[in-house]
């Protein structure tokens, strides 16, 4: 498609990315803006990132640019520092072909393993997951190449594999998780042979090292369509091998506990994200795996007698294991997640007084979010407890004074009581 042909303008691509192709350019390589920033600014959605292909070598990159560094194993690419802001160069991939050195590598299963096999712009395209994704912004007369129907399937906003679905989607899990992203982030329909495949296959999902199951976990629910992934990675079976704790909980109660306050916690991140609003995995996992860990602890508390902060304290590092099997959570989340969770425990015992020193605790916000999420979710003395200290958040400096000695005269009553129930018996023995 030649420059008149279509609406991209080089204004509409980062100052960057466009220093990166025209070097590329000038100094005798072919370069090419390509896939999802092609396709943003088709669709008329201000891109996320500016990708970049071109015919040379990471090698030959590298001594181009002085801010570059190269990464990756399976597949090798070169990221070009400017700051903060890193333009990702990858070399033009060809087909898998015996020969002495750079060859793909593939399981037993059929994943790919390493992939630096280099080709022509046609063999790229040909390598490329969805159609919508085949699409190449030429810097050197600024024409749009076109692989696979990518432009009409844009138009008729299908999600297509490029070559057979189940091939592809052994060459690579992840590629299941992001048909769900780009068909909900797009608002399109994955099309009938891509979809059928991926209930049979979701079970590979569990071979994909947990450090990058991380970072997909991120861009399916903290892009503002968390609600709308997790229904339909839970209808394509995908739920279940990224989160096997929580999926046991979703079938065994359906409309559960479970079932609810995830419905309001992915609600919430999305909201958030529509408003701007900081949102972080710490809190996503915390509430996530509250259920998986109560569950738990009740199971630890009745096996051992444990106390309930004995028994929490002990599942909180079970039920963190085992998710980390599937997904990598860094340790700077994981110790705030734990920390959310410990406090779930302190809201009863808090109210009075001693909620005025409670709140300024660290991370007190994000544990009354959840508190909050609880209680719409479990009702009863939860929701009650939940609505205490919402009143007590919300409330000004008089209005708090008034709850926490209301909250006070009832605990010394209740107090009193307990004590005099344990007062032994004077009464002599017969």
């Amino acid at each position: 498609m030649p420059r008149n042909a279509h609406a991209i303008s080089r204004r509409q691509i980062s100052d960057n990315a466009i220093k990166v192709l025209y070097r590329l350019h000038k100094s005798g390589f072919k370069a090419y803006l390509v896939g999802g920033g092609v396709r943003d600014i088709l669709l008329g959605l201000q891109p996320k990132d500016f990708d970049v292909v071109t015919n040379a070598t990471p090698e030959e990159i590298k001594r181009l640019f002085r801010n570059c560094r190269l990464v990756g194993r399976r597949f090798r690419l070169a990221h070009i520092v400017f700051g903060r802001d890193v333009i990702e160069v990858a070399t033009l991939r060809g087909h898998h072909v015996d020969s002495e050195e750079k060859i793909s590598k593939t399981n037993e299963s059929g994943r790919l393993l390493r992939d630096n096999v280099y080709g022509s712009i046609d063999e790229d395209a040909e390598r490329r997951d969805f159609t919508v994704n085949a699409l190449y912004y030429d810097i050197s007369d600024f024409s749009i190449h076109s692989y696979g129907g990518g432009l009409q399937d844009l138009e008729s906003r299908t999600i297509r594999l490029i070559g057979d679905p189940e091939t592809r989607y052994r060459e690579d899990p992840v590629r299941m998780l992001r048909a769900v992203r780009f068909a909900t982030k797009l608002d399109m329909t994955i099309e009938a042979n891509a979809a059928k495949p991926i209930k049979g296959l979701a079970r590979l999902l569990k071979d994909i090292p947990a450090a990058r199951m991380y970072e997909e976990v991120l861009k399916l629910f903290f892009a503002g369509k968390a609600l709308e992934n997790f229904h339909m990675m839970r209808e394509f079976g995908l739920f279940e091998p990224l989160f096997p704790q929580v999926e046991a909980l979703l079938k065994e109660y359906p409309s559960g506990e479970t079932a609810k306050l995830l419905q309001e916690m992915m609600t919430s991140t999305d909201e958030r994200v529509a408003q701007d609003k900081p949102v972080t995995p710490a809190f996503f996992y915390a509430a996530l795996l509250w259920y998986p860990l109560s569950q738990r602890a009740d199971d630890i508390a009745l096996e051992s007698g444990l106390s309930t902060y004995d028994a929490y304290t002990a599942a909180m590092g079970d039920v963190m294991e085992q998710q980390c099997r599937t997904i990598s959570i860094p340790r700077r989340f994981s110790t705030v997640t734990k920390d959310i969770w410990q406090l779930q425990l302190r809201f009863e015992r808090n109210k009075g007084t001693k909620a005025f020193r409670f709140i300024e605790h660290p991370k007190f916000r994000a544990a009354y979010d959840l508190l909050l999420l609880r209680g719409h979710a479990e009702g009863g003395a939860t929701a009650k407890n939940a609505a205490w200290w919402k009143s007590f958040v919300e409330g000004n400096e008089d209005q708090r004074n008034v709850i926490a000695r209301s909250a006070n005269k009832g605990g010394r009553n209740r107090n009193t009581n307990q004590r005099r129930r344990r007062k032994p018996s004077t009464k002599p023995a017969e």
